[in-house]
């Protein structure tokens, strides 16, 4: 492989669905893998085969639908785990087993209860048994940045001589500073007698808020594949984010004896994609796909752009998948223009019917908006896919009363296994009494964690896209709805929340160790 080539390996979808509430269907899965393949992304984790039933369902369902990029299973240095995430990944055109386990003294004592010589027979073993299904292995040493680093040479040189072709150095606790973390990976790749037969990877976290710094001085010091998430998706403060790391090295050719081979046209596509699914909205500051990315307010920054945008913008914006295109149909658009449209937005319908559903949203959504924009479209496809599948309830009517000086009142109808039920409630605000109906007729038990509201566009008569958060039994989930309505928008969260909390199997946390 050239040595000027960076692999990017995204794990949005197992890293990434570690947020609490982030946890997303084998459907959801495999419409965010096939946007990862549109972008290029050369590996995406397509999750924990071991961790539940469900997850070695996912992981197959990606195999089975991605045949570009390479679809990878994360395994713990142990042989169940290893032949699941064998079978799971077996339908795929190219596989890779990930699997790892612990090398800092405060892990392997605390944790594993391991002593150092066992953890290397174990590694060494992990990474043989997982050559018996495919010859792309990866290899990770959890908290590397805290382990010994005579230790962690001998461990990295023993998992290459057993077949390892990637290897995989985790900040697994958001601990490294950048200047640090780099010597680590130079170190590592001078002291290390066979560095030169694999890979070296990071995959680091944002604790500190140095995520992608840490990836990028790994880059400068040797490291060719960077472990990312879009959006910065993960647990606790999240990954590092796929979009700014492509878009640094891209920016930055002066610095980067690199290059991704990604399509970059295709990150806001991903990015709406990811949101919608997931719940969790795109702060406005973020870098490269927040609202508010490429945005000049100050008087002084405008009239520097207007001249000539390089004074004021490193990027384009349309490089990464921007546009200030409008979509012109209205109510009275055919379905043809319409699946045009998607598909110059990089959106691809899984069927007929789906198509249809989206189509009739989009005609319901005309005769409520005047102008209809990309990310109307984007919230279009997003509900269509939340409201797909066996639905144990769902919204059929509402109405809300709100008045100065009165106490708000909701009626809600929903139809739940087969049968509509009416229920009546007052409450703090419309939303409120909305809630406390829908809570009369399900009686959930659910503790609302989080109530978020984001316009999609802007106007006064914008769609608003709502997130609820509800929590029962140490079980988290996101909702979310969107509607130029939005106590409609709220109910239809709240529905979809209370669908996947009810319907969700019991799983293993995937976090059983992490990397």
């Amino acid at each position: 492989m050239s040595n000027d080539k960076l692999i990017i390996f995204d794990t949005t979808l197992r890293d990434g669905e570690q947020s609490p509430g982030a946890s997303m269907t084998r459907d959801e899965k495999v419409r965010i893998a096939r946007a990862l393949e549109r972008m290029r992304v050369d590996v995406i984790e397509a999750g924990f085969p071991i961790a539940s039933p469900g997850d070695f369902e996912a992981v197959q369902a990606v195999a089975r639908a991605i045949s570009e990029s390479t679809v990878c299973g994360l395994a713990r240095a142990l042989d169940k785990d290893i032949d699941r995430a064998g079978e799971a990944l077996e339908p795929a055109a190219s596989s890779r087993i990930h699997t790892f386990i612990a090398t800092s003294p405060i892990h392997m004592q605390m944790k594993l209860r391991m002593k150092p010589e066992q953890v290397l027979e174990q590694a060494v073993h992990a990474v043989k048994r997982a050559r018996q299904y495919t010859d792309n292995v990866e290899f990770s040493p959890e908290d590397a940045g805290r382990s010994e680093i005579d230790f962690l040479c001998r461990v990295i040189e023993a998992v290459i001589d057993a077949g390892a072709t990637t290897v995989n150095i985790p900040d697994t606790v958001g601990y490294n500073m950048p200047h640090q973390f780099g010597e680590l990976i130079r170190t590592l790749i001078e002291r290390i007698p066979n560095s030169d037969r694999a890979v070296f990877s990071v995959h680091c976290h944002n604790d500190l808020g140095l995520a992608v710094g840490n990836s990028l001085s790994a880059v400068l010091n040797g490291a060719r594949q960077v472990e990312c998430t879009i959006n910065g998706l993960g647990e606790r403060a999240g990954n590092a984010a796929l979009e700014e790391v492509v878009m640094t090295v891209q920016t930055r050719q002066d610095i980067f004896p690199c290059h991704t081979g990604l399509d970059t046209t295709q990150i806001m596509t991903c990015s709406r994609l990811v949101s919608g699914i997931t719940g969790f909205a795109v702060q406005p500051n973020k870098a490269i796909v927040g609202a508010n990315a490429f945005a000049h307010e100050s008087g002084i920054h405008q009239d520097g752009v207007l001249k000539s945008r390089e004074t004021y913008e490193i990027m384009r914006a349309q490089d990464v998948g921007w546009s200030a295109n409008r979509i012109v149909l209205g109510k009275h658009s055919g379905r043809n223009a319409f699946r045009t449209r998607l598909q110059s937005l990089g959106i691809e319908l899984g069927s007929e019917e789906e198509l249809n559903d989206a189509f009739a949203r989009f005609k319901d959504l005309a005769d409520k908006k005047h102008e209809i924009f990309d990310e109307d479209l984007q919230a279009l496809v997003t509900e269509s896919g939340l409201e797909a599948g066996n639905e144990w309830v769902k919204l059929v009517a509402l109405k809300v009363c709100s008045e100065t000086g009165e106490t708000p009142h909701a009626a809600v109808t929903l139809w739940i296994e087969g049968e509509e039920r009416p229920a009546t409630s007052s409450g703090g605000g419309p939303v409120d009494a909305t809630f406390r109906a829908i809570e009369k007729l399900v009686n959930s038990g659910t503790e609302l964690q989080l109530y978020s509201v984001n316009n999609i566009t802007s106007g006064t008569d914008a769609q608003g896209e709502v997130t609820v958060r509800l929590q029962l039994d140490g079980r988290i989930v996101n909702g979310q709805g969107a509607d130029t309505d939005i106590v409609i928008a709220s109910a239809k969260a709240y529905v979809n929340a209370l669908n996947k909390i009810i319907q969700r199997e019991e799983r293993a946390h995937p976090q059983l160790g992490d990397v």
